[in-house]
């Protein structure tokens, strides 16, 4: 009987933890029927079935942990015209002959089993033919076996829940972390402890960039059919200054320095998992409406839990932007393996000094977090200058596109 495996989940991903059964021991499936749902450290991925038949047992449970390469359960391989006995219309009783003699009645067919069922029955010396079953057409489940086994025990008097004392009426939740919460918790303590992570910040006037997108925002958008954000803006800005700094495109692996001559660009996108980060590939060579009508779909396939394997995976260079949650300043995280990552925040009018005058223009603050085991402190204040001088002034952008 054919085994439903955990597939290989990607880059670097290698393990899983089962979030649903989409099927039950004792349904039948078709080739490509989803079967269960896996949740991972990036996405939730469907197993499906590779041949039809009826799924027979189910060997890894809702909740527990599994590896690629895994046995989740077994299909028992059946042609469509296999189906249950028990589906077709009872035969006519045969009319009495009395010449017949009297015949014995012939033996009660034994009940529709699911083979795991069946082994804890046989393990626990239990008479299948006293279990109800609950399955399709009276099939018995391995539930309704350890239901048999221990029923439930005569209702007491109920006692006070015990995450409730007496003394604190306030109470507490216990919730297992998700698989991708517990994996960013562990890959930002990781950070932390392998990367010399250091942080340096800058301010960007975004007056001319706003100029730009009000001048044209219906052109733009009616000829394009999506809308002109920032992003795109200072993922532009990112590859030309990439490309002048190529140590904060590159990673480290052993004693070795890698440089990449590609500049996939991650994009950090809140979902209700936690924070994932879909790639933009080949940013560089990108348009600015291609940017962002990028964006635009990873975040809606964020949302609805569309995103792919595939999406997530590499990267070069990460830009997050906490500004759209109203954050004024923080300092990102590195997303390992890469050793930099642009910060972006709330762009909000303040006072500033323009040509020994006072005005007030929409600044925003950005930040630069990088490992300072591959680059240089210079070299991490030029890369921000950089980025700020592209920004403040568009139209070099708009020359290299």
């Amino acid at each position: 009987m054919p085994n439903i495996v955990v597939p290989t989940l990607g880059e670097s991903v290698v393990e899983a933890r089962v979030s649903r059964w989409l099927k039950q021991e004792g349904d039948r499936v078709n080739v490509g029927d989803a079967l269960v749902s896996l949740e991972t450290e990036k996405v939730d991925i469907e197993v499906s079935a590779d041949v039809s038949g009826v799924l027979a047992s189910i060997g890894r449970r809702e909740g527990e942990d599994v590896q690629i390469g895994e046995v989740l359960g077994v299909i028992e391989e059946r042609a469509a015209s296999d189906a249950p006995a028990a589906a077709a219309p009872p035969p006519a009783t045969p009319k009495a002959d009395p010449k017949d003699k009297p015949r014995a009645e012939p033996e009660a067919r034994p009940p529709r089993t699911t083979p795991t069922a069946k082994r804890v029955a046989e393990s626990n010396s239990v008479d299948l033919g006293s279990v109800t079953g609950t399955g399709a057409a009276g099939r018995i489940h391995k539930t309704d076996v350890e239901s048999a086994i221990a029923p439930p025990a005569p209702a007491a008097t109920p006692a006070a829940p015990a995450a409730r004392r007496p003394e604190d009426p306030r109470g507490e939740k216990r919730v297992r972390m998700s698989k991708r919460r517990a994996t960013i918790a562990r890959r930002l303590v990781e950070a932390q402890r392998t990367a010399a992570m250091l942080t340096t910040f800058n301010e960007v006037d975004m007056s001319a960039v706003m100029a730009l997108r009000e001048r044209f925002k219906e052109a733009f958008k009616a000829h394009h059919g999506v809308g002109l954000g920032i992003a795109s803006f200072f993922v532009k800005a990112a590859t030309s200054a990439l490309r002048a700094f190529p140590q904060l495109n590159a990673e480290i692996q052993g004693d070795e320095i890698v440089y990449k001559s590609f500049y996939d660009i991650g994009i950090a996108v809140g979902a209700e998992g936690g924070l994932v980060v879909p790639v933009l590939r080949n940013a560089d060579a990108m348009s600015f409406s291609a940017i962002e009508g990028g964006i635009r779909d990873f975040a809606k396939r964020a949302q609805d839990g569309s995103l792919t394997l595939e999406d997530l995976a590499g990267g070069t260079f990460t830009i997050t932007n906490g500004g759209v949650f109203g954050s004024l300043l923080s300092t990102p995280i590195l997303n390992p393996p890469q050793v930099g990552i642009l910060g972006l925040h709330k762009i909000q009018d303040r006072p500033v000094a323009v040509q020994g005058q006072v005005v007030v223009r929409p600044m925003m603050y950005v930040a630069l977090s990088y490992d300072h085991r591959m680059v240089d402190g210079r070299e991490a204040v030029q890369f921000l200058v950089k980025i700020k001088e592209l920004v403040e002034d568009p139209g070099q952008l708009l020359l290299e596109s």
